[in-house]
């Protein structure tokens, strides 16, 4: 695929020396440190208790002061420089308190397009997805809310949808309802093939399980489908906790469509890094 113009000028930004980058989403924290102008390592937490951001904060993000259970953290240099970008406004305002902090709005990122409640996070991974997989690129988030968000050819926002993801659907059942319980979606293994439930089901589990995966996956093949339909040589690229999970489903159901979907975890990231490049930090 030729790259147009305005890919060429923002793929070559790179940082001038390491930084942590912080994702804030609904129900999570993802970081990621950026180490000789590469994307070294990525982890993800809970969102943190004040009394612990702080611990961090202040130590300079030292290892031994993250929580328990975080495996293969690397050696952060001390006190790095910060970049965050949040649409969770309470966990937004404890992080930014660190000194050599930086939050990037959806106004910093080299979008064409943009409106101005787009969410930073979807501008972002939109951002990383096309200078990573080439424009246009329809980038599917499959986090707390499910998001489509696309960009044509010369790197333009064309714009998106938003439903709630497929946690979202369950909790919300079980929250809101009197006598619906929690079903838990099974998890993807590779090489393991990944059943549809049954359709017409008989249990009430199972009735939910049916009704939510099968509802999610109609819509997420309309929503290709008429990307494709005006955008015939796009990528797909799927991202966010349950990338795997959707991408299976839909595998199980349409592998024609499936097998030219891509999965990347690191979207927001890549878009990060492009942001990271041109900024600096006033202490």
């Amino acid at each position: 695929m030729e790259k147009n113009n305005y890919q060429l000028s923002i793929i070559n930004y790179q940082l001038s020396m390491d930084g942590l980058a912080l994702a804030i989403g609904n129900s999570r924290l993802h970081w990621g440190w950026f180490h000789h102008r590469s994307l070294a390592a990525t982890w993800d937490t809970p969102h943190l208790s004040d009394s612990v951001a702080e611990r961090l904060m202040a130590g300079g993000f030292a290892p031994d002061l993250w929580p328990p259970g975080i495996e293969g953290l690397p050696s952060l240099a001390n006190h790095p420089e910060l970049y965050i970008a949040s649409p969770v406004k309470s966990q937004l305002q404890l992080w930014q308190q660190y000194q050599y902090a930086k939050v990037i709005t959806t106004r910093e990122v080299p979008l064409a397009g943009t409106y101005p409640t787009l969410g930073v996070d979807r501008a972002l991974a939109l951002l990383g997805a096309g200078n990573r997989w080439g424009w246009p690129v329809l980038v599917v988030d499959a986090g707390t809310a499910l998001t489509f968000t696309g960009g044509d050819a010369s790197g333009r926002l064309v714009g998106g949808a938003i439903v709630p993801g497929l946690g979202l659907q369950l909790r919300s059942l079980r929250e809101k309802t009197a006598a619906l319980p929690l079903v838990e979606l099974p998890e993807p293994k590779a090489g393991v093939a990944f059943p549809l439930p049954q359709r017409w089901a008989r249990d009430t589990p199972g009735a939910i399980h049916s009704g939510v995966i099968y509802t999610v996956l109609a819509g997420l093949r309309d929503f290709i489908q008429a990307w494709w339909q005006q955008f015939p040589h796009s990528r797909v690229v799927f991202t966010g906790g349950d990338r795997q999970a959707l991408w299976a489903y839909l595998q199980a159901q349409s592998p024609e469509m499936a097998v030219l979907a891509h999965l990347d975890p690191h979207l927001i990231f890549w878009g990060l890094s492009l942001v990271m490049g041109q900024l600096t930090i006033d202490n």
